[in-house]
């Protein structure tokens, strides 16, 4: 019997308007008013409301019609919400996060996930155990050429992956006081949670976990005053090594480079993801010439958030790992001690069944 044209149609479908996520994005500083301005695009995600402590931040929400609290517990808590999307200081996460899990609201969390290995953790199993997504806000990862040397490396084209090197830079301003800067939200210098993070989730989604770290911040500005510059050496359980540069000394780079035993690859972003200009991908295999591929614009911001709503609706699974989440935070924890003493720190190890 022939089959139907349209039982042969296995792609997904994309969602009726009725069926987008409705999240409430709490923190409505620099990064939540551009999450919010992303999701106007989206087909998937709707927000539906905001949260700030601060009470005068509500003016910038009801002027998009938005509905706004200082209570994030009463927003967690309406059964109209079916996700959270954190962007708040860093060592808020791991209350905030369990206590979104435990109302059973699927989490989107700005990176990093918490400030220690043990915070991670405990944000891993709150999610896992409430049954709900754990997304986090590496958009990086989402990018097109991302996707290719992903595939370039899982195949096997570029051989035994050895190293990674990444810089990535931009001079900051912040106010004085902002959370952003300070040495407790900040470990490792805010170089290293403001753009440094991202560099090591892409090594640890080459490479796997790290076995241990040295980590060298230098500089002084008026902004950043324990630290402005960071160079680390890391070594992963694979075998392989990462040089990660992160500056808010130097303007705008983004250069995230793989080697192997048969080739290398590497991505240069044209600006910052929040206004993405487009990529190039530059690989070069043995005896081969240098070949670069230039990719359009697109909003890895907006693929991530919809990727995390296509795993809440159950289309899909969310490609970052909880393995690898707590690779990621094992290793800020452990570079941020280094930062401090100068010395060679052994990461701790990542329990996946966390």
């Amino acid at each position: 019997m022939e089959a139907r044209a349209d039982a042969l149609d296995v792609s997904p479908k994309e969602p009726t308007m009725e069926a987008r996520l409705n999240v409430a994005v709490v923190g409505l500083g620099w990064w939540g008013k551009v999450i919010i301005e992303t999701l106007k695009e989206s087909g998937k995600l709707r927000v539906v409301k905001t949260v700030d402590l601060n009470p005068e931040a509500g003016e910038w929400a009801r002027s998009r019609d938005l509905a706004f609290t200082t209570d994030f517990g009463s927003a967690v808590d309406d059964p109209a919400l079916d996700a959270v999307i954190l962007c708040t200081p860093h060592s808020a996460h791991r209350q905030q996060v369990v206590r979104a899990a435990a109302a059973k609201k699927h989490v989107f969390c700005e990176k990093p996930l918490a400030l220690s290995y043990a915070d991670a953790q405990t944000c891993v199993r709150a999610c896992r155990s409430n049954g709900v997504i754990l997304g986090l806000g590496h958009e990086l990862r989402f990018t097109p050429p991302m996707a290719e040397l992903r595939r370039m490396a899982r195949s096997g084209e570029l051989g035994r992956l050895v190293q990674s090197e990444a810089t990535f830079t931009g001079i900051v301003s912040h106010t004085a006081g902002n959370w952003r800067i300070s040495a407790a939200e900040a470990p490792g210098g805010p170089p290293m949670t403001g753009k440094g993070i991202h560099a090591l989730d892409l090594c640890v989604s080459m490479h796997g976990p790290a076995e241990r770290v040295f980590a060298s911040l230098r500089g002084s500005s008026s902004q950043a005053t324990h630290g402005d510059t960071l160079g680390l050496l890391l070594t992963f359980k694979s075998g392989a090594n990462a040089l990660i540069t992160a500056l808010w000394s130097s303007p705008f780079a983004n250069r995230f480079t793989v080697f192997g035993t048969r080739g290398w690859a590497e991505i240069r972003d044209k600006a910052h993801p929040e206004k993405a200009e487009g990529w190039t991908l530059t690989t070069c295999m043995r005896d081969e010439q240098v070949k670069t591929v230039e990719y359009p614009a697109m909003s890895p911001v907006l693929a991530n958030l919809e990727a995390f709503a296509d795993a809440a609706t159950g289309r899909a699974t969310y490609p970052i790992s909880p393995a690898e989440m707590l690779a990621d935070i094992a290793a800020l924890e452990a570079i941020g001690k280094s930062a401090a003493s100068e010395q060679v720190v052994q990461v701790q190890p990542v329990d996946e069944c966390s």
